[in-house]
């Protein structure tokens, strides 16, 4: 793979994201985009920093009490400070992750950064989430007949079809065997007052915005038939803070549900 298919011009959720988290590998496009949502939502920077953490503490919660060994990341992002593998191989060095997304720079950075340890692996994809048989017939280091950390983290939101994206996660997690985890964020305007979802709702009509927020109720639909680990949805600077942090963003900041759930 080469980066020639790199389309600098258009802005990129992951490049986006990046340069929100004080990140350098994004371009004008990015920063623009960044800009405009962030006209409409003062808080992006502080919720990209606390999806982030309620990434790295949802990794730590299944590499450690659940004693997850197998990852598969979805949106990988581009990489930053304690990236999946680095959470989950530091307190199970074995740890096997497989990371997918559909931009040819992620998978760029990502060969070169997100080195696993010598007990562990790492691969990478470069698929998109909507095709989910496609992610699934190419997990040569992941046994499916173990249980798997599935993560989508701040990624199904892209999908504007509520439906679909529902039926996209739903074929990834009858994939995968009982004992696996899914483990989601998503952006909701629940939290927001008035005004601010009335921003985020002009934003997506006039296409500066690709998120396409979910409420309670449609957030919760990803997870029927699973058992939601305590707990259970919540804003995401919620879902097992850690005390110690140096931040902690109010549900209105970090305007995101998030939660992890058992497959039985």
């Amino acid at each position: 793979m080469t980066i020639d298919r790199l389309d600098t011009g258009v802005p990129h959720p992951a490049r986006r994201y990046n340069y929100w988290l004080g990140g350098k590998d994004n371009f004008a496009a990015d920063r623009e985009s960044g800009d405009l949502l962030a006209k409409s939502y003062p808080a992006a920077r502080v919720a990209a920093r606390a999806n982030r953490a309620f990434l790295q503490r949802a990794v730590g919660f299944l590499a450690g009490e659940a004693g997850v060994r197998q990852f598969l990341d979805i949106g990988t992002g581009l990489p930053t400070a304690d990236n999946t593998h680095q959470v989950a191989q530091r307190i199970a060095p074995e740890s096997r992750i497989v990371y997918v997304d559909n931009d040819p720079m992620v998978m760029v950075h990502a060969r070169a950064l997100l080195t696993s340890t010598p007990e562990g692996e790492t691969r990478y994809l470069e698929k998109d989430l909507r095709d989910p048989a496609g992610i699934l017939a190419s997990l040569e280091i992941l046994d499916l007949s173990r249980p798997v950390g599935l993560i989508l983290v701040a990624v199904a939101h892209f999908l504007p079809d509520h439906d679909q994206a529902v039926s996209i996660v739903r074929t990834l997690v009858d994939a995968l065997p009982s004992g696996s985890y899914l483990t989601m964020t998503m952006a909701t305007t629940d939290f927001l007052t008035p005004e601010l979802k009335a921003n985020w709702d002009e934003s997506l009509r006039t296409g500066r915005s690709d998120v396409h927020p979910r409420t309670r109720s449609q957030f919760e639909e990803y997870f029927t038939g699973l058992d939601l680990v305590t707990p259970g949805v919540t804003a995401i600077s919620e879902w097992r803070p850690d005390p110690a942090a140096t931040e902690h963003p109010t549900p209105v900041e970090a305007s995101l549900f998030g939660a992890v759930a058992r497959k039985p």
